[in-house]
């Protein structure tokens, strides 16, 4: 069996590996981020998952893009845009 990180928040080793990949510029983590996200599974709370990869990686990785990504993804989940409906005019 292939050790995948052993986080359920990443059941398919996505950010695991994202982190051992060298030289892994920010762009190819905003795809793989992206990948991780739409695996989250109905039930999951992403915001929670984010926050338990954000606090497992942080020590380790300060610099690494990944973790830029992951903390970019935090603060647009605690801060939502309003969604305006538009306006019919008669």
């Amino acid at each position: 069996m292939v050790f995948k990180g052993g986080l359920a928040e990443d059941p398919r080793g996505l950010i695991y590996e994202a982190f051992r990949i060298e030289g892994i510029t920010e762009p190819e983590c905003r795809t793989i981020f992206l990948d991780w996200a739409l695996g989250i599974g109905e039930d999951q709370d992403s915001f929670a998952a984010m926050q338990v990869l954000e606090q497992h990686y942080a020590r380790d990785h300060p610099t690494h893009p990944m973790l830029s990504v992951i903390r970019e993804g935090l603060n647009r989940t605690a801060t939502p845009k309003r969604r305006r409906g538009r306006s019919r005019r008669s």
